[in-house]
């Protein structure tokens, strides 16, 4: 069952709209395709239409241009659709599951205040990467070496230019996922314990302004939230760095395109629409890597996410099929119950025993961190114990379902 839930989860859930995806990508082969109308009709304007002075064929050349473009664009715009259907399913196959982890977590003894927020958070930011225009950089990116080679059939040393500019961008991108991937996880984590804070401080408001900690809460969540906010500048700096580096290498590029490739006509080795097209296909091979400098954010933090997300459901396994069970008998049977709290090895409950029949009652006492909330909670089917049992007319707690036990308790 453990080898069935946490990551193996999220990734069935990604599975089962796999078909999307595939229509994702038939649409990203067209769109790609009609990339090339821009080049192709720069080609033949220069070289057919200026040199004939034909107007007909020009005519016609614009009306087939914007038969394509329209083509494109609706193309374009139905796979933007799908992929954000497909988030959408991700999201919905998962949300009851998260939630009731969220649920789960949050009234368990290891409740730590950052996941019933978290939780829900990184699920939607996985979608929120799975309808990014991130997401159709990975169908257009197997693109780029196609573009280039066809820069290459226009000229070698045109084709040479453009795939160093590629392979240059490309080290670009990996220098900065190595310089910003530790710094991106920090900053992620910071900021959910700051707002991890930020949520136990708000569930104990009542004990924290009785005991007149007001001040000190707020100030060590501003320095929480300063931390996490000078982590984050830190990674905005190095990541637009990075970004600047890549547009501006990228423009400097397209004029040493055209600056080649004219002078390539001058020496009647190229035409001017193969100048002109060879310096729009180099737009376009190397937009999908500047795109992906850009958005490599948002991929860290959905990274980030996933494995979060993966451990929250492995540590929080679905509730057990249970069997309706009929109305039990008023006896409550306590036998050797156990409970640790987390990270520690000393018990909050150790070795507890009762037994109440129907129509008696037992009052507990006890100072302060003794264990009476955690026993309460036990009896209630809140927290599982470690050791031990709890039977309410004959039956074990975990054998009802949570709805019926509450109503019963209730």
């Amino acid at each position: 069952m453990s080898s069935e839930i946490g990551l193996p989860e999220l990734q069935r859930a990604r599975r089962a709209s796999i078909s999307l995806l595939f229509a994702v990508f038939v649409f990203s082969v067209f769109v790609n395709l009609l990339m090339l109308t821009g080049p192709l009709f720069m080609l033949q304007v220069y070289d057919r239409v200026l040199s004939s002075g034909s107007e007909e064929t020009l005519v016609a050349l614009f009306l087939l241009v914007c038969i394509l473009y329209m083509l494109m664009g609706v193309l374009d715009y139905a796979r933007g659709r799908v992929l954000a259907r497909f988030g959408a399913r991700f999201q919905t196959a998962l949300d009851d599951r998260v939630f009731d982890a969220v649920i789960k977590r949050s009234s368990g003894p290891n409740h730590d205040g950052a996941f019933p927020v978290s939780g829900l958070q990184y699920l939607e930011t996985i979608r929120t990467i799975f309808t990014s225009p991130e997401m159709l950089v990975l169908f257009d990116v197997p693109w780029t070496p196609i573009f280039i080679t066809a820069i290459f059939v226009f000229h070698p040393m045109l084709g040479w230019i453009a795939l160093l500019g590629g392979v240059f961008l490309i080290g670009i991108t990996l220098l900065n996922i190595w310089l910003t991937c530790a710094k991106i996880n920090g900053a992620q984590m910071a900021s959910a314990s700051a707002q991890g804070f930020a949520n136990q401080a708000r569930y104990y408001s009542e004990l924290v302004r009785s005991q007149g900690m007001s001040r000190q809460i707020r100030e060590r969540w501003q320095n929480m939230r300063g931390a996490a906010l000078e982590q984050i500048l830190n990674v905005s700096d190095w990541t637009g760095v990075f970004t600047s580096l890549s547009k501006l290498f990228r423009l400097f590029l397209q004029s040493a395109m055209l600056a080649v490739g004219a002078w390539l006509v001058l020496t009647n080795e190229l035409t001017p629409g193969a100048m002109i097209a060879a310096s729009i296909l180099l737009g376009r091979a190397l937009a999908p890597i500047e795109q992906s400098i850009g958005q490599w954010r948002l991929v860290q933090h959905s990274v980030v996410g996933w494995k979060a997300l993966g451990d929250l459901l492995k540590n929080t396994p679905p509730d057990r099929e249970t069997m309706t069970l009929p109305q039990p008998e008023a006896r409550l049977v306590v036998r050797g119950v156990s409970v640790y709290a987390r990270n520690t090895t000393k018990p909050t409950l150790s070795n507890i025993s009762f037994e109440l029949p129907p129509g008696q009652a037992l009052g507990i006492i006890g100072k302060s961190g003794s264990g009476k909330s955690t026993l309460a909670k036990v009896l209630v089917g809140l927290v599982p114990p470690v050791f031990g049992s709890v039977r309410l007319g004959g039956g074990r707690l975990d054998q009802y379902p949570p709805d019926d036990l509450a109503q019963i308790i209730g």
